[in-house]
């Protein structure tokens, strides 16, 4: 067993519709506004960024995040990542009675020395500082899409904006 691979699974159910969803998971560089743990994003290019992550645990993952796909159709997005981890991440993005369902799957190997070195006895906490890290990203992106539909005080919900392309985080 490579005790530096990792695969992850979270599955998110949210009231809000598919295409809201997906325009909010498509768009990478507002991570950071609604995921904590998302420190910082920055565009590289149309197709790629750098992002910051930090969870409960006290270390930084730096990585460079590359769009492999963005299907609205299918809703899937796929990015993969080089740095600190190298591997992929996927949303899937389905209706669900009356709201969404997002898949999220990732598959990574640990690059970063300090997460190579400590991988035998750290793999427990790794996998808990995840967890927590899906949970918190759950919770604020259910707020930013509660926030998104009721709109300014007194103002009536509008429609949810469309893909804005590029970066998926």
């Amino acid at each position: 067993m490579d005790w530096c691979h990792y695969r992850f699974r979270s599955r998110w159910d949210l009231d809000a519709p598919p295409a809201a969803v997906f325009a909010v998971l498509a768009n990478g560089d507002a991570y950071p506004r609604w995921w904590r743990q998302v420190r910082e994003v920055r565009r590289i290019d149309e197709r790629s960024g750098a992002a910051r992550f930090r969870s409960l645990v006290p270390y930084d993952l730096r990585l460079i995040v590359s769009e492999a796909r963005q299907d609205p159709a299918d809703g899937v997005l796929e990015i993969g990542f080089a740095g600190d981890l190298e591997g992929w991440a996927r949303w899937t993005v389905l209706p669900e009675g009356t709201g969404t369902r997002a898949l999220f799957e990732q598959e990574v190997v640990a690059r970063k020395p300090l997460l190579r070195r400590l991988a035998l006895i750290g793999r427990p906490v790794f996998r808990a500082n995840h967890t927590l890290m899906m949970r918190a990203g759950l919770r604020g992106l259910r707020a930013h899409l509660a926030a998104r539909t009721a709109g300014p005080a007194g103002a009536p919900p509008g429609p949810a904006a469309g893909p804005s392309g590029g970066n998926a985080v």
